[in-house]
């Protein structure tokens, strides 16, 4: 089977071309594409794992990674987003193994991290076990001994000198590309697709999408949609225009600043409040990425420990409650302590799992829950009063027969609340308690919550 994946990758690589009419179908065949709306149906009950695949494991390549499926899957993990996984730059590279997003070839596995070959054997078996991979795309900027260098500096923005330059001045391990020029849009698109035919992925997280003009995502979504139908798009941005014929979700950085420094004492459930009031307008049928970490978050502003400290359940608790898509990072499920260094090589520590029944719950929760999907699907959100409104943030998500009521301790002192509503009435189950027996709530319900405590109530229909 690997001699056949082989030789139809050679014949897709010699007819890259006329990328859009070939298919490697050696592992798992695609049905004809045809234009659908978005996002998906599959996704509005999705979420996200993101794999930091070079510390990931001791060998940081593919097939050591692909031991983990069956466990992610059982988790209840469902979408794989892949940071990079092309080769990087070597000149102006930063640190020993360079940035991810320096890319070097577009069309290429990073040798160091494995073949074309194993790319597509992981990603069928993910398939196969019912989750969906994206990989992230980096269309602002290449390295600086990308081929297009040499063979089309137009493709370039340029200094006053004219010097191809970084579109950052921090970025110097990268050159900025212009999207003035149609021929670069049209290259960036067949490589895209080429991941998209060779390896049957299901869509893209796009990097800085918004230092990229917005008609080009579009563009680029609609001739992708050719290639595979019901593609998931995740930009990285918090511009509510890319929604437009472009992403499927954008990021919620504003939240997981806010939750930061809530947790720091210096913000409270006030600014949630705030929060979610200028969502009113949002697009009905755009997703929020909820998360309390990231590769960047973790790297550059050190570790969910240090940014969360004894917060950090209470808070990945909300990022599951709320209308929007829950992120989980490589190792949240391990307690990973350490801030991964992002140019060296940095192994995870997965020598136990002391998060993954949390996680495993959260991520069931949320899946079976029809109040908790997302976008215009989601349950209608009603704050519940609870006389603590400062520290305490109670609120109900419900849609039909499900119901969920979330009440969470956001401060570092004991609260004793009293929810008061008509619309906590019902026959419940505390959902992290499997010690406590089904409870009758009433309009009015007292209870004492520690610091950082959270409950979460399912009610029977």
């Amino acid at each position: 089977m690997k001699q056949i994946i082989t030789i139809l990758i050679a014949l897709f690589l010699i007819n890259n071309s006329s990328i859009s009419q070939v298919r490697i179908q050696s592992m798992s065949k695609t049905k004809a594409a045809k234009k659908n709306a978005y996002p998906p149906d599959w996704a509005y009950t999705t979420n996200i794992y993101e794999v930091n695949l070079r510390q990931y494991t001791p060998e940081g390549t593919i097939n050591a990674f692909s031991k983990h499926l069956q466990r992610l899957s059982g988790m209840g993990v469902e979408v794989l987003w892949f940071m990079p996984i092309q080769p990087i730059g070597v000149k102006a590279r930063k640190g020993p193994l360079g940035s991810y997003y320096s890319i070097k070839d577009y069309m290429a596995v990073n040798p160091e991290m494995g073949s074309m070959e194993d790319w597509i054997v992981m990603v069928d078996e993910a398939h196969r076990l019912g989750m969906k991979v994206i990989l992230d795309w980096v269309a602002n900027h290449t390295a600086f001994d990308h081929h297009w260098i040499s063979e089309h500096p137009e493709f370039y923005n340029k200094d006053e000198k004219g010097n191809i330059k970084s579109p950052v001045d921090d970025w110097s391990d990268v050159a900025d590309l212009n999207y003035d020029n149609k021929d670069l849009r049209q290259s960036m698109i067949r490589n895209m697709k080429f991941w998209v035919d060779a390896s049957n992925i299901d869509g893209f997280r796009c990097d800085m999408a918004h230092m990229v003009p917005t008609d080009f995502w579009q563009d680029a979504r609609r001739q992708l949609e050719l290639t595979k139908s019901g593609l998931f798009m995740l930009g990285e941005t918090e511009d509510p225009d890319l929604y437009r014929e472009a992403f499927d979700a954008t990021y919620g950085w504003k939240l997981h600043h806010t939750m930061v420094d809530i947790a720091k004492g210096t913000k409270n459930v006030s600014d949630i409040r705030s929060y979610m009031k200028d969502l009113d307008n949002w697009p009905p049928n755009g997703f929020i990425m909820y998360f309390t970490d990231n590769h960047d978050e973790n790297s550059w502003q050190k570790s969910t420990q240090e940014r969360f400290g004894e917060s950090l359940d209470a808070f990945s608790v909300l990022t599951f409650g709320l209308n929007g898509l829950p992120l989980i990072y490589s190792g949240q499920e391990a307690s990973n302590k350490k801030t991964l260094r992002f140019f060296d090589k940095d192994t995870i520590d997965f020598s136990s799992f002391l998060k993954q029944e949390f996680y495993a719950k959260l991520l069931k929760l949320k899946k079976t829950q029809p109040a908790l999907m997302h976008g215009e699907r989601g349950g209608e959100m009603i704050d519940i009063p609870n006389g603590a409104e400062e520290s305490v943030f109670s609120f109900v998500r419900k849609k039909n027969d499900s119901k969920v009521l979330f009440v969470l301790n956001l401060s570092s002192k004991p609260a004793k609340v009293k929810l008061n509503s008509p619309e906590i009435v019902g026959f419940t189950d505390d959902y992290f308690d499997s010690t406590s027996k089904p409870i009758t709530l009433k309009e009015s319900y007292s209870l004492k919550l520690q610091p950082w405590e959270y409950k979460v109530y399912l009610y029977s229909k």
